[in-house]
């Protein structure tokens, strides 16, 4: 299991709440585990990479999220999981500012979300949506040069420093000796691997991933999510993952968010949340908690 580098604290409330309508009054707690966020140092001095007080978000009519108190901390692997439907996408919607919350609040970086500047705010936070778009006809190496677009825009002079990053995003993901490869003649970790070449090119702080190992098999979600881990490592940034495998967000991350109904229903490090209880409330079916010969613990279904 990874070292925690994340500063949260799990405290549990009393019962795990169920889903409550829109109209339930505010006094109710609805997360059944709650970050107490970051040292009273630690927040003095650098605030939270993103805030989120109190946020709801409905389309249509139709609520999706409800009242989410959340801290995302710096140079951590966050993993958001819970069951389809659940919220998870909607909230990194949020995140990457492809959605605006109907109520409360969101910081990034200490300021009101909304108050970025769009380039700016791209050249912070990278985001891959859970559908990537086509790439057809484009190469490996064109692609990664598309991260470098919040940098110099559409008309801007593509020079030696853009050209110095896509070489470099390219090397960390290896993927340079397909550079001259069509993407779409790639296999399906190989292209993952590529986009994520691309947000390293971005040369943000911030990675938000929906999905990344979707359609992977077990040996390329291994090591789509190793090397998301190494990146945030070697380049002090942050991660984002939305991942549907509670084994694989228990080994690659260092905090855990189970979204149920659009609610959070608790989050803490991978040893807090593996529990029997924690995972039958979190996907409704009873689960045994084992441990393999690595020390590692793992879930698994009745």
């Amino acid at each position: 299991m990874p070292p925690a580098r994340c500063p949260h604290v799990l405290r549990r409330a009393p019962e795990l709440p169920t889903f409550i309508p829109a109209a339930a009054g505010r006094g109710y707690s609805q997360n059944s585990m709650v970050n107490t966020s970051l040292s009273a140092t630690e927040s003095a001095s650098v605030p939270p990479l993103f805030e989120l007080d109190q946020v709801r978000f409905d389309i249509g009519g139709t609520r999706l999220l409800d009242d989410i108190d959340l801290s995302i901390s710096r140079e951590c692997v966050t993993g958001l999981i819970g069951h389809n439907g659940s919220g998870k996408t909607s909230l990194m919607r949020l995140l990457a500012r492809h959605h605006v919350q109907g109520a409360g609040s969101i910081r990034f970086d200490g300021k009101p979300i909304a108050s970025w500047k769009p380039r700016e705010f791209a050249q912070r936070v990278a985001h891959l949506p859970q559908y990537t778009p086509s790439t057809d006809g484009l190469l490996v190496r064109e692609l990664v040069a598309l991260g470098r677009y919040p940098w110099h825009g559409s008309l801007g002079i593509f020079g030696d420093d853009d050209r110095s990053q896509v070489e470099q995003a390219m090397q960390m993901t290896d993927v340079t000796h397909y550079a001259d490869r069509l993407v779409d003649s790639l296999s399906g970790g190989e292209r993952q691997r590529v986009w994520l070449a691309m947000l390293i090119a971005q040369d943000s702080r911030c990675l938000l991933l929906d999905e990344p190992t979707s359609a992977l098999d077990i040996a390329h979600q291994v090591e789509v999510l190793d090397l998301v881990r190494t990146l945030c490592a070697q380049r002090s940034i942050a991660a984002v993952v939305v991942l549907h495998d509670i084994n694989m967000a228990a080994r690659f991350c260092d905090h855990i968010v189970a979204l149920r109904h659009g609610r959070i229903l608790m989050q803490g490090t991978p040893g807090d949340i593996m529990t029997g209880p924690n995972l039958q409330a979190i996907y409704g079916v009873p689960m045994n908690v084992l441990q393999d010969p690595s020390g590692r613990v793992v879930g698994i279904p009745q």
